[in-house]
């Protein structure tokens, strides 16, 4: 968004190579219109994630990319909105780039 670009044909671009998927597909629209609404809430997806994280401690596997989307969620959370839909990670990540996203 800050670089000028158009998102929805951009986003078009994106889902029709090999980047496409159901989360492309149908978060990325909710995103563009500030649809924050619970498909799956963000608490929930901390607890699974932590459940995750935790067996993975206990078999010594390393999951550093689950390890910083945790980070990031629970940010989400402690901003208020753990009973947003997980595509609210966005809010996070505009915050921490100071900057909106937006159809």
């Amino acid at each position: 968004y800050k670089a000028g670009l158009d998102l929805e044909t951009m986003l078009r671009s994106v889902s029709s190579g090999a980047a496409a998927c159901w989360t492309l597909d149908n978060m990325a629209p909710r995103i563009l219109q500030r649809n924050f609404d619970p498909g799956f809430f963000v608490e929930h997806f901390i607890k699974d994630m932590t459940i995750a994280l935790e067996e993975s401690r206990r078999l010594c596997v390393a999951l550093p990319g689950l390890a910083l989307v945790n980070q990031l969620y629970l940010a989400l959370k402690a901003q208020g909105h753990g009973r947003l839909g997980t595509q609210a990670l966005m809010l996070a990540l505009e915050q921490l780039s100071n900057t909106e996203v937006k159809a």
